[in-house]
């Protein structure tokens, strides 16, 4: 089975099918202000966007669920999210961008990361991106939609402490193509991250992939 998405959207409108594990994690939601769960680590104040040319992922699940952190004056905050997760993934033309602001003296400061341009792309494994903001095509084979987070095999297993309800709305497929990717993320984790050519640079004022 194939299925085909195309589209930018926002949080609230990104896969519909993610509406419902939303509602799902509204009770962890109270769990974790009372303390009683815990999150794998705490995020910054500061979400990040990245873009490639095509990322293509072996063994794709996909579920909601909450991330715990901080605003940058300190406050706690939580951030509902789609954590999109891959077994293998191979990432084409990677660029991944922060803007720091009001620095003193130099206001706005953007850090922009490249990866993955020549003919080696981004490697990775046991691949977890904590999505808010999503746009891109995307084609998934043998696609299951609907099955409770816990027993979604495909990908790879939860992360310990992770703050998400595992009876929640849950996807996953045997392989995942997105391309002209788009996206806002409160977090990324891998197993291993290899990036080929990679470039880093720092600059004033605010730049970003997009």
């Amino acid at each position: 089975m194939e299925s085909q998405v195309r589209g930018g959207t926002r949080w609230k409108r990104f896969a519909v099918v993610m509406v419902p594990s939303v509602a799902a994690t509204a009770a962890i939601g109270v769990a974790l202000a009372q303390g009683a769960l815990a999150a794998s680590f705490s995020v910054s104040g500061q979400s990040f966007k990245v873009t490639t040319d095509q990322l293509v992922g072996e063994g794709f699940s996909q579920y909601g669920a909450l991330d715990e952190g901080y605003t940058l004056d300190g406050k706690k905050s939580v951030h509902p999210v789609a954590v999109s997760s891959f077994k293998s993934a191979t990432i084409k033309n990677l660029c991944q961008s922060v803007v720091t602001p009001n620095i003193p003296v130099l206001g706005n400061v953007s850090l922009i990361l490249r990866a993955g341009q020549g003919a080696k792309p981004v490697e990775a494994q046991n691949l977890y991106i904590d999505v808010a903001d999503l746009s891109a095509d995307a084609t998934f084979e043998n696609i299951d939609i609907g099955v409770a987070a816990k027993d979604a095999s495909k990908g790879p297993a939860m992360r310990k402490g992770e703050t998400t309800n595992p009876y929640g709305f849950a996807q996953q497929a045997d392989r995942a193509t997105l391309t002209d990717v788009k996206q806002t993320a409160w977090a990324t984790t891998a197993g291993t991250f290899k990036l080929s050519g990679l470039k880093m640079s720092l600059s004033t004022g605010v730049k970003e992939c997009y």
